[in-house]
């Protein structure tokens, strides 16, 4: 009970933190006419919502790739309609909110990070760190505290914007999962991950070494 106490307060510290970092200015604000990541974000939530699905990946008269045209998997995609169903329509409407900045659409925008990071990538976290890492209890909090405050996660996806806790969660998750031995479930969160964000390409020969390395001796096995 002690350790997850421990624990409970190493969450707080780290959200207590990126809420912080959330509080601040972010990349690209006031600075036309691409506005920076924040407004790629934005954008890709007035695409997805407004525009059918065969459309969101070509150029057209009412999708102009050359403005933060949607250059990420699919994953990244499908939940972003969703997103722009809960906000004000104005935050999102075809053409006309291009460049959109204001107060309540920036709280919107921190907290759909914040939100990411309590779903995904803290729960990933906390079960490593305990089930997964060597150590004495202490050690194991510790390593939940120092992944946490990790300052340049925090800075990317809370000073600058993005959402890089998914994709990296879900491969945590794979992690996990793998470690526990339930290797499709892990594959499958891996894949999730990769499909959310291609950058997850770098992350994918350790989870195909370890697969294979698995398979080679579980097959020497069955042969002895």
């Amino acid at each position: 009970m002690e350790n997850w106490s421990l624990v409970s307060i190493c969450v707080l510290f780290g959200l207590t933190a990126r809420w912080a970092v959330s509080l601040n200015s972010y990349s690209g604000r006031n600075k036309p006419p691409m506005f920076g990541d924040y407004e790629a974000q934005r954008h890709w939530q007035e695409v997805t919502y407004n525009l059918p699905v065969h459309e969101w990946y070509f150029n057209t008269t009412d999708n102009n790739l050359n403005y933060w045209g949607l250059d990420y998997p699919p994953l990244t995609a499908y939940p972003q309609p969703a997103l722009a169903k809960l906000i004000n329509p104005d935050w999102v409407e075809l053409h006309a909110s291009r460049g959109h900045e204001s107060y309540g659409h920036k709280l919107f925008m921190r907290a759909t990070v914040l939100v990411a990071d309590l779903l995904i990538y803290i729960p990933a976290v906390v079960l490593y760190s305990f089930y997964l890492s060597e150590g004495s209890n202490k050690k194991k909090v510790c390593t939940v505290l120092c992944i946490l405050l990790y300052p340049g996660l925090i800075l990317i996806d809370y000073g600058h914007f993005q959402y890089n806790s998914i994709s990296l969660g879900l491969a945590l998750w794979g992690v996990v999962v793998l470690g526990l031995g339930w290797d499709v479930l892990g594959s499958l969160a891996f894949v999730l991950s990769l499909n959310y964000k291609q950058m997850e390409l770098y992350h994918s020969l350790p989870f195909f070494c370890y697969l294979l390395g698995k398979c080679f001796k579980q097959g020497l096995a069955g042969r002895g």
